[in-house]
């Protein structure tokens, strides 16, 4: 019993792990992505490379912008798993 809440927890952490390094990202496709539509809906411009193009550029710069605090958290969560290994007797 006590090994399946150490399983539901390291879980749950990964999940949140998951949700901080990639919700900035999607965040800012989500934003780019619904300007770019407004802009196209208004100027009634129905370019496809118009949808495409801002939205990559902005996720790649946001990307890049993250990537170091990215592997630092990734780093750190690496760290706690491996800390728990002894938990589960694969040390």
């Amino acid at each position: 019993m006590e090994l399946d809440l150490h399983i539901v927890d390291l879980a749950r952490e990964l999940v949140f792990t998951v949700l901080i390094i990639s919700g900035p990202i999607m965040l800012v496709g989500l934003v780019v992505g619904l300007s770019v539509s407004l802009f196209q809906a208004l100027t009634s411009v129905q370019e496809q490379t118009l949808s495409f193009v801002p939205k990559m550029l902005a996720v790649m710069f946001t990307t890049l912008l993250l990537l170091a605090p990215a592997l630092k958290y990734l780093g750190d969560y690496t760290a706690r798993l491996i800390g728990h290994m002894t938990e589960f007797g694969l040390s």
